[in-house]
């Protein structure tokens, strides 16, 4: 009876070793590798019509997310995850500034940008810019985009009709603009608010 019982015990506690080393692999699969000593740099304009660099948004933790607003799935997906972990973390998120840069400047003006960032959070920042500047932004940040006409689909195809492929990552600077981490598509909101606390309570790292 010992001898099963310890071989029970040997066994729960191998189970629960490898359910733990699970969760911590789920955790580290939602973080990509970043240069921390990187800036995430940016000259655009808010949904305001605000000019709006990085320096101004200075000493506080930026979360920042590429797209655009027509896009279908992938950017309010990780929009409403930015939203719902910054909530989570109640007072301490008030910390966190989100803001969203277009990669579609020439559909998303500010106006646009103004109806679409307040479905995901009160305090999301809308960026856009000229095609210039959002290239630069986009450098910076490490972000791929490449606007891509549809198949010809007869004479109801529109000259606008397109989408933009792009990198989805959610990046997190810290208060001197440097580069905290970076989180894949699909990272659940809980992940993204406890991941997020952790950097909340380092200070910068």
């Amino acid at each position: 009876m010992r001898v099963r019982t310890a071989a029970l015990v040997l066994a729960l506690g191998a189970l629960l070793a490898a359910l733990a080393a699970q969760q911590i692999d789920a955790r580290g699969r939602d973080e990509i590798p970043i240069d921390r000593s990187a800036r995430g740099s940016f000259s655009l304009v808010d949904h305001t019509g605000r000019r709006v660099n990085e320096a101004d948004l200075r000493g506080r933790f930026l979360i920042a997310f590429f797209g655009y607003t027509f896009c279908p799935d992938v950017c309010p997906t990780d929009l409403q995850t930015i939203g719902t972990a910054l909530n989570a973390l109640g007072k301490a998120g008030e910390r966190v500034q989100p803001i969203f840069i277009t990669l579609d400047p020439e559909r998303d003006t500010t106006e646009v940008l103004a109806r679409y960032v307040r479905h995901f959070h009160p305090r999301f920042l809308g960026l856009t810019g000229t095609p210039e500047a959002i290239a630069l932004a986009a450098q910076a940040f490490g972000v791929i985009h490449v606007k891509v006409m549809p198949a010809r689909r007869g004479t109801n195809a529109k000259h606008g009709d397109y989408v933009v492929d792009h990198s989805a990552v959610i990046y997190l600077l810290g208060p001197d603009g440097r580069f905290l981490a970076a989180y894949r598509h699909g990272i659940s909101p809980g992940n993204l608010a406890a991941a997020v606390s952790k950097h909340l309570k380092g200070g910068r790292s």
